[in-house]
């Protein structure tokens, strides 16, 4: 029996497209251990104090990106096929850069993060800890890429965004617990095991990429066959 994907306008097959794709970019479980080391001067408490701030404002970041961000694009006439195309992309490009060279990114995100040492760790909630540490620009764009895929009209809008922000919603409430827990995960997962899976992580966001770019280049085939 040949299997068929769950359809994006459909509740679930938007929280299935959604959660690995935001899962792979944002990593809470190794952006964990990061976390963990740059708050190592602070106490627990601190650590505990600080997550529940930063996964709320990471899915305010992620919402607002998912649900505005492709209209904001299609409001300057960029048409839905060539935002498809565009962000698939860049969500390809990204995955590319995690898979080879995951440890670049930590360093990457770790010097953007660290940047302002003296600061109390209150005030590094949401910068750099939240943005760009947490929810930077890779997940911003991964975030617009996913609005990307909405149906383009009728009542199956509805169930997508319900889908994804349910998607959304589950990485906030993962970055919250795996924060929180940086001890735990640092002792019991290590930095070669995070890498490990990020680079699983990263093949399966590669793959959606792919399949956004080819669901855009669909549709502006469509297009140009229609206007012949």
């Amino acid at each position: 029996m040949e299997f068929s994907p769950l359809p994006v306008s459909t509740f679930v097959g938007a929280f299935l497209l959604a959660f690995p794709a935001l899962f792979s970019i944002v990593n809470p479980v190794g952006a964990a251990l990061i976390f963990h080391q740059m708050l190592a001067d602070h106490p627990a408490e601190t650590r505990k104090r600080l997550a529940p701030t930063i996964a709320l404002y990471a899915f305010f970041i992620l919402l607002g990106s998912l649900l505005l961000g492709g209209y904001v694009l299609n409001f300057f006439g960029v048409s839905l096929g060539a935002l498809r195309v565009a962000g698939g992309l860049v969500v390809a490009i990204r995955a590319w850069a995690l898979l080879m060279a995951p440890e670049e990114h930590e360093e990457r995100k770790a010097d953007q993060a660290s940047s302002p040492a003296k600061a109390r760790a209150e005030d590094m909630a949401f910068f750099p800890l939240t943005m760009p540490f947490t929810t930077g620009p890779g997940a911003i764009s991964v975030a617009i890429a996913l609005s990307s895929q909405r149906p383009a009209e009728g009542h199956s809008v509805v169930p997508f965004f319900m889908g994804a922000s349910l998607a959304v919603a589950v990485i906030a409430l993962m970055v919250w617990v795996f924060y929180r827990a940086s001890d735990r995960v640092l002792s019991l997962l290590g930095v070669n095991g995070a890498r490990v899976m990020s680079r699983l992580m990263a093949f399966l966001l590669m793959c959606i990429g792919v399949q956004i770019v080819a669901s855009g280049v669909e549709a502006l085939v469509s297009q140009f066959l229609s206007t012949r």
